[in-house]
C-alpha cells in the first residue's frame, strides 16, 4: 500500500473550493474542477513512499503484482479504472462517451489522421469506453438521457417561439427515438441549429413562462441556467429534451456509453473505465465534434439509471454497475477492522474522518480525510478501521 497524491485539473467550471477543503489544501481562487486518482496516461496520480513515482509507470513495471493475474488477462497491463472527485460550480459540456468499439474506431481514425494525443481538437484520447458511476457527496443535479416524446412535446406546447413549435411538430409527427434525434439534430447541427439572438429570445420564452406558471418549473429553470452560462448556445434548449435528475448526497447514477448527458451543480465522486473520450455537443469553451456526437448518441428514451447499493459485509455497501471495469463500495468505518470487499487493484479515498487500513501480510498505513492509498492485488485482503467513511474503487 501507498498514499496515492491525485492529478488535478483547473477546468473552467470547476469549484475554487470544494476539492481544496477536501484535500486539506488551500484554496487559491482558481477553479479545481477534477481530482484524478487513477494511471490514465494523460493525467495519472503518483505514489508517494520511499520516492515519488507515477502510478502508471508503476504498474508497468510489474503488472501481474500490481493488477493480478485476472485482471492482466482481462484487461491487459493497465488499470481499468479512473477515480475522480468532480466538483462543478457551473455546467459542464453537453456530452456523451462512446462504447468500446466505436473508440476503437475513433482513435485509428485519428491517428491515420495524424492528430496528436494531447491536440485540444481531438475527440478520442485513448482506445477505451467510458460508463460512468456518479456517488453524490452534495446536492447534485443533471441532465441525462432522453425523455418520452410525449413529456418532451407536453414541455413545449404552448412556447411562443418559431423554434419551440418547429421542435414540438417534429416530437408529435413522430413520437419514437425517431423524432427524438431529429429534434436534438435541429438543435446542435451546425446546418440547422438557432443562432445566438433566436436561442436567447427562446430562452426568454422559457423564462416568461417560470414567471407566469409553468407546466415543467423545472425545465424552464434550467433552459435558463445554461443560457445564462453559456448564452446564444443552443445546447441550452436540449434541456427540454432530456431527463432532469437530482441526486441527495450517498445516492448514485450510472451513465452507459452512448447517453447524452451534462453535469450542472454538486461534489461528486466520479469512477468510470480507464478512459478520456469525451464527444461534445456545446456548453463549453472545449473541443465540439457536433457530427460524430450524433453518430454515437442513444436517442432511446429511457429513464436515468440511478443504482440502489447492496449491503455487504457489516459496514459496506457495494454499488454495482453492469460493467466488467469498476465497482465503487462505501464503509463506514469503527473500531471493529470490517473487511473490505475485492481482492485486485484498488483505491481508497477517505471521506471524512481517518481511516487505518491493514493488510494481510500486517501492513498499516493510515489516511486522513481526502487522502487515498492504492493498494496492489499483490498485497490480497484488506480490512480498515477508524472513524469516518471511505470509498473503494476495485474491479469485479
Amino acid at each position: 500500500m501507498q498514499v496515492l497524491e491525485p492529478a488535478l485539473q483547473g477546468y473552467a467550471w470547476g469549484s475554487s473550493t470544494a476539492i481544496p477543503e477536501m484535500l486539506g489544501r488551500p484554496a487559491d481562487g482558481s477553479p479545481v474542477a477534477e481530482a484524478w486518482f487513477g494511471a490514465h496516461a494523460s493525467a495519472p496520480s503518483r505514489l508517494v513512499g520511499a520516492g515519488v513515482q507515477a502510478l502508471d509507470r508503476a504498474i508497468a513495471s510489474d503488472p501481474v503484482s500490481h493488477l493480478g493475474d485476472d485482471v492482466v488477462s482481462r484487461f491487459g497491463p493497465g488499470l481499468p479504472f479512473l477515480l475522480k472527485l468532480i466538483a462543478a460550480a457551473r455546467p459542464l459540456s453537453l456530452q456523451v462517451h462512446p462504447s468500446i468499439e466505436l473508440a476503437r474506431e475513433g482513435y485509428e481514425r485519428e491517428d491515420a489522421r495524424a492528430v496528436p494525443v494531447d491536440d485540444p481538437r481531438r475527440s478520442y484520447r485513448d482506445r477505451n469506453h467510458k460508463p460512468e458511476l456518479v456517488y453524490a457527496l452534495s446536492p447534485f443535479e443533471a441532465l441525462v438521457g432522453f425523455r418520452a416524446p410525449r413529456r418532451a412535446a407536453e414541455i413545449l406546447d404552448g412556447v411562443d417561439h418559431p423554434t419551440a413549435r418547429q421542435l414540438h411538430k417534429v416530437v408529435t409527427s413522430d413520437p419514437t427515438s425517431t423524432g427524438m434525434q431529429e429534434a436534438f439534430t435541429l438543435l446542435v447541427s451546425e446546418a440547422t441549429r438557432p443562432g445566438p439572438d433566436e436561442v436567447h429570445d427562446l430562452a426568454d420564452a422559457f423564462r416568461a413562462r417560470l414567471r407566469a406558471g409553468s407546466p415543467s418549473p423545472r425545465t424552464d429553470r434550467a433552459v435558463d441556467l445554461l443560457e445564462r452560462t453559456y448564452p446564444g448556445d443552443p445546447g441550452a434548449v436540449t434541456a427540454v429534451l432530456l431527463n432532469p435528475v437530482s441526486l441527495r448526497p450517498g445516492e448514485a447514477l450510472f451513465v452507459p456509453a452512448g447517453t447524452v448527458h451534462a453535469y450542472l451543480d454538486g461534489f461528486a465522486v466520479e469512477l468510470m473505465a480507464n478512459s478520456d473520450n469525451v464527444l461534445r455537443a456545446g456548453l463549453t469553451t472545449k473541443h465540439v465534434d457536433v457530427p460524430e456526437l450524433l453518430r454515437i448518441v442513444e436517442c432511446v428514451a429511457a429513464p436515468p439509471i440511478r443504482i440502489a447499493p447492496e449491503h455487504v459485509y457489516d459496514a459496506t455497501d457495494v454499488y454495482y454497475v453492469p460493467v466488467d471495469d469498476f465497482e465503487l463500495s462505501v464503509t463506514r468505518l469503527s473500531d471493529v477492522r470490517c473487511r473490505m470487499p475485492g481482492l485486485g487493484p484498488r483505491i481508497v479515498l477517505c471521506l471524512e474522518g481517518r481511516a487505518t487500513l491493514h493488510t494481510q501480510a500486517g501492513e498499516v498505513l493510515e489516511i486522513a480525510s481526502g487522502q487515498a492509498a492504492f493498494v496492489p492485488a499483490s498485497d490480497g485482503a484488506l480490512r480498515a478501521s477508524g472513524e469516518g467513511r471511505v470509498i473503494q474503487a476495485s474491479v469485479p
